[in-house]
């Protein structure tokens, strides 16, 4: 995963937290392409928290009751300087083709 360019998924503390007290249930959540929720009769449960990519933030973008939070973004951000993951993300992206200049 480019994202992460080796480094261990179960090493990020990347994932959302549901306040289910503000959740209004609108289900914009359900829409994550990555089956990170489960619907329960309460509203929705993050049962899949490591298949979250790291730094969407989109259900809680889109969370219409603002239940939704990650965690802060400059802790992500100290790891990837901490562990040079930028480094190996750019080397990655560069093998696969991904940053080729297009004429």
């Amino acid at each position: 995963m480019a994202w992460l360019a080796g480094y261990p998924r179960e090493k990020v503390n990347w994932h959302p937290t549901v306040d289910l007290e503000k959740c209004v249930k609108c289900g914009m959540c359900m829409n994550c392409g990555r089956q990170v929720y489960t619907w329960k009769k309460e509203g929705p449960v993050v049962e899949n928290p490591l298949s979250c990519i790291v730094g969407c933030t989109t259900c809680a973008n889109l969370c219409k009751g603002n239940a939704i939070t990650f965690p802060d973004i400059k802790e992500l951000r100290a790891l990837y300087e901490r562990e040079k993951i930028w480094a190996h993300v750019t080397k990655q992206m560069k093998e696969e083709g991904k940053l080729t200049v297009k004429e």
